[in-house]
Parts: C-alpha cells; structure tokens; sequence
C-alpha cells in the first residue's frame, strides 16, 4: 500500500511538472515564439528535455524490471530466448531476401545516397521483408484463432 501512494505522488510531481512546461508556452505570444530563437529555447527546450528524460527513463525502468523478472523465472527466460532466436531466424531469411539495388526517384534518377550495392538500401529492404514476414505470421494466427472460435461456437 504503501508503494502505491509513492508512486500516486511520482505521477502527480510528473503531471505538475509537465503542466507548468505547457502553461509557460501557452503564456508567450505565438508570433514571437514562432521568429524569437532565444525564446523558443527559454519556453520549448525544458519540456523537450523533460519528456526526452522521462522516455529514456520508461525505458530503462522497463529494461530493468523484465530482466529482473526473467532472471527470477528461468522458464520464462527459455520462452523468452526461443522467442529472440525465432525473430533472428526472420531477419536473417528478411536480409536474404532483400535486394541492394539502386534506390530511384520517380524520374529514374538515382536518389542521393542510393547508390546499388550500399549496405544501407540492404538494411532497409530486410526491414521492409521483415515487417512483411511478420504481418503475414500474425494474419495467419488471427485467421487461425478466428476459425477456431468459429468451430467451437
């Protein structure tokens, strides 16, 4: 319980916080945050910092309690390490399957940094094989679950 009202406390200093940001931009004039540098850095920067800060630390805090909670449960780190090697197995089939040919624009010119047999146009083509692979998995267990539902109705 008494976790509970830390953490009610953490979010409402959070909530606080991030109102005051908001306000303080709401307080300047429109025009003269749009042209003044020196104002956007006093007003725009903080809450820019204060929301980076708090991402980086979601993420951290996120990290560091699902590897606390797999080293406490060694099953859940085999399912978990099963699941890493599956997605593995994916993007490198996905890297196999992309191409590093030139990148061209809608003329037929080749874009700036497109040049055929960078490592980049690889990259980018595995990503897009992998999210394909893996929509495909994921429509083919939805259909799956769907008859399954269907049948035992």
């Amino acid at each position: 319980m008494k976790s509970n009202k830390i953490l009610n406390i953490l979010i409402a200093v959070i909530a606080i916080i991030g109102a005051i940001l908001f306000i303080r931009i709401f307080m300047e004039d429109a025009d003269a945050l749009q042209t003044d540098g020196a104002l956007q850095n006093k007003v725009i920067s903080p809450i820019i910092y204060f929301s980076t800060f708090l991402f980086y630390a979601a993420v951290i805090i996120t990290l560091v309690l699902s590897m606390l909670s797999l080293i406490r449960n060694p099953e859940s780190l085999k399912k978990t390490f099963l699941g890493v090697a599956v997605l593995a197995v994916v993007l490198v089939i996905a890297y196999f399957l992309a191409d590093d040919n030139a990148v061209l624009d809608t003329t037929g010119s080749i874009l700036k940094g497109g040049e055929a047999g960078t490592a980049m146009n690889k990259w980018v083509g595995a990503g897009i094989y992998y999210s394909i692979i893996l929509g495909l998995v994921a429509s083919a267990f939805f259909v799956l679950d769907l008859v399954k539902g269907l049948i035992k109705s």
